[in-house]
């Protein structure tokens, strides 16, 4: 996998515009599926530009997202705005943070009801020439296991990786230290997915609210040039 730059002063806007409608007119998880196809229409969703230094790499948007086009128009979209301390006119702003999932379309529910994992036509078909269209990110934010999986490989940090979501998380002040020490440096933080399904987690490891969410906040300020205010207040 590449790196975290194509160049550090931004991407090319023509191949990236070029790629974006590729990815936007794909079928391939209807037509070429890994497994069974797409139980609905495609519908890929990501905000991305030649200019973000922020990344959001999340994991599949859910219904509320697949009928809006729009990421995180949901409770979880809240949730992570509130961890990440910026309001909705920053968090929508594609020319400073970039959304882009491992799935880019609603993968469909289980049984119970949840969502499904990403699709992996996505991440085998398209993230590799889109990560090296894209300028070099500051600041990424790994949401879930599989964005933390392919990133930290992207970056060469895969070793810290570790067995479970909740370790790796635990571990965030490492993963964010050798992010900062590559040639292009880029604080990475590997967090949980912001589900309400998630409160009980967050109940449970009291450190990320307490301790990974105020650095995060203060790289995030500092990534959108606002020194280090942040716009929820912790």
């Amino acid at each position: 996998m590449g790196s975290n730059s194509t160049s550090e002063t931004g991407g090319d806007p023509a191949a990236l515009d070029a790629l974006l409608a590729r990815i936007r007119a794909c079928r391939v998880c209807v037509e070429a599926p890994r497994g069974a196809p797409l139980p609905h229409e495609p519908r890929p969703v990501l905000r991305v530009s030649a200019t973000a230094a922020i990344l959001v790499a999340s994991q599949a948007p859910g219904t509320k997202v697949h009928a809006s086009g729009r990421p995180f128009t949901d409770a979880s979209g809240d949730r992570l705005r509130q961890w990440m301390g910026v309001s909705d006119d920053e968090f929508y702003d594609v020319a400073r943070i970039a959304i882009a999932p491992m799935g880019f379309c609603f993968p469909g529910q289980d049984a119970a009801g949840g969502d499904l994992p990403p699709r992996r036509e996505c991440a085998a078909t398209w993230h590799d020439a889109l990560f090296a269209t894209l300028p070099a990110f500051r600041l990424i934010l790994a949401v879930g296991r599989p964005a933390q999986a392919y990133h930290l490989a992207r970056l060469g940090l895969g070793a810290h990786l570790k067995a479970s979501l909740t370790q790796t998380v635990h571990h965030w002040r490492e993963v964010r230290a050798a992010g900062m020490a590559l040639a292009d440096p880029v604080a990475v933080y590997t967090l949980p997915h912001p589900s309400w399904r998630n409160t009980g987690w967050l109940k449970r490891n009291p450190f990320f609210e307490a301790d990974l969410l105020p650095q995060l906040q203060a790289d995030m300020a500092r990534a959108l040039g606002r020194g280090g205010v942040t716009s929820s207040g912790r």
